[in-house]
C-alpha cells in the first residue's frame, strides 16, 4: 500500500470537512523549512543561492508548531535546507506527532545514519531521501563525492530499524531515463516504500541550462511510464498522466504552502514574490489568479508535484471514477 490507511482516511476526511464548510482554498501539505542551512550545494537548488550570503535564523520550535496549527494541513513535509541540521528536530517531530500530523522528513542523507541511531520509528513519520541518479550522476548533481553512498547507507539503516522510507528524484535535461529505471529498481530491491519523481523546477537563480521544458519533460516521462510497472512509484495516476502530457491540470499553489524563517512564502514553494507574517494573510492577500501556466512566465514549464499533486487530489475526491482508480492504485501492485 503506497499510502497508509491512516493517511488516506485523514486526507479524505479533511477534504470533505473543508468542502462542507464552503472553503474553496485549503492546503493538503505544509512545506515547513525550519532552517535554510545545508551541507550541500546541489546543481538545481535555489536555496543555497538565495540564502548563502547571510542565512536567516532558524525557526523556533514554537514557530514551527504554530505553522502546523495555523495551516491545519494534515501532512507536514519537513524540508529545508537540510532539516537534520535543525537543532530542535526531535522536539519538532514529537510535537507534530502530538498534533496528529503525518510527517515526511526530507534529507540529502549525509546525516541520516546518526539520526536513525538516535530517533525511533513512528507510524506517522516517513523519511524521504533525495537521490537524483546512480553514483556518478548523483554525486555530480550534489557536488560532493560519496553523497550517493551516504544516501544508500542511510536508507538501509532506516529500513533496518523499521522506518517507512521514501525517495525523491528530480529529473533534469541530462537525466538518462534508463539510468533512472536502474536506480528505481535498486531502490525497490533495498525495500523502499515509495519512489517520488518529478521534473526539476527551472529556478531563475540557477543560470545553468539544466532544466526541462514542459514538452521535453513529457517526452521523458512517456519513455519511462511503462517501465514503472512493478516499482513502488508514489505519484498518483492522474499526476503521472499529466507528466506524460495527457491533458491539462491547473496548478494549486495554496495546496502546499511554505513556512520558512522569512515568513509564509508567496505564492508557492517554488516561486518567491513576498513573505507574509501569517498563514491567514498568505491566503487572503496572495493574488492566486495571477499564477500558474499561462499566467506567469515563471510557471510556464512547471510540473512539480508540490503544485500539481494537490490539484490531482481535488480531482480524485470530486470524481467517483477517479477516486476508484486511485483506490485500486493504492492497494494493488503496479
Amino acid at each position: 500500500m503506497r499510502f497508509s490507511p491512516g493517511l488516506s482516511a485523514a486526507l479524505t476526511g479533511y477534504f470533505f470537512k473543508n468542502i462542507l464548510k464552503g472553503r474553496k482554498r485549503f492546503p493538503f501539505v505544509l512545506m515547513l523549512e525550519p532552517t535554510h542551512r545545508c551541507n550541500l550545494a546541489c546543481a538545481g537548488c535555489d536555496r543555497i543561492r538565495l540564502y548563502t550570503k547571510g542565512h536567516s535564523q532558524d525557526l523556533t520550535l514554537g514557530e514551527c508548531l504554530g505553522a502546523a496549527v495555523e495551516s491545519h494541513a494534515p501532512v507536514v513535509t519537513v524540508t529545508g535546507g537540510e532539516p537534520l541540521l535543525y537543532g530542535d528536530l526531535r522536539g519538532l517531530l514529537t510535537g507534530l506527532i502530538r498534533l496528529k500530523r503525518h510527517i515526511y522528513l526530507c534529507t540529502n542523507g549525509l546525516l541520516a545514519a546518526s539520526f536513525v541511531d538516535a530517533y525511533p520509528p513512528h507510524p506517522r513519520l516517513t523519511l524521504s531521501f533525495h537521490v537524483d541518479g546512480m553514483q556518478e550522476t548523483h554525486d555530480r548533481i550534489s557536488g560532493r563525492p560519496g553523497s550517493f553512498d551516504a544516501v544508500i547507507e542511510g536508507l538501509k539503516a532506516a529500513k533496518k530499524k523499521g522506518f517507512r522510507v521514501w525517495t525523491n528524484t528530480s529529473v533534469y535535461k541530462w537525466t538518462d531515463t534508463v539510468e533512472l529505471i536502474d536506480l528505481f529498481s535498486l531502490l525497490k530491491d533495498l525495500g523502499v516504500d515509495g519512489i517520488l519523481v518529478s521534473p526539476a523546477f527551472g529556478y531563475e537563480s540557477v543560470s545553468d541550462d539544466i532544466f526541462l521544458r514542459k514538452e521535453e519533460a513529457a517526452e521523458k516521462f512517456r519513455q519511462m511510464r511503462g517501465l514503472f510497472r512493478g516499482l513502488p512509484m508514489t505519484g498518483t495516476p492522474l499526476y503521472l498522466d499529466f507528466l506524460e502530457g495527457k491533458g491539462q491540470m491547473a496548478c494549486t499553489p495554496w495546496g502546499s504552502p511554505t513556512r520558512n524563517p522569512l515568513g509564509w512564502k508567496s505564492p508557492c514553494y517554488l516561486v518567491t514574490d513576498t513573505y507574509y507574517p501569517s498563514f491567514a494573510e498568505l491566503m487572503g492577500k496572495t493574488r492566486w489568479e495571477a499564477y500558474g501556466p499561462g499566467r506567469d512566465g515563471r510557471c510556464r514549464d512547471c510540473m512539480v508535484h508540490s503544485g500539481f499533486e494537490p490539484a490531482a487530489m481535488r480531482e480524485i475526491f470530486a470524481h467517483p471514477g477517479k477516486m476508484l482508480r486511485c483506490l485500486l492504485w493504492n492497494v494493488l501492485p503496479s
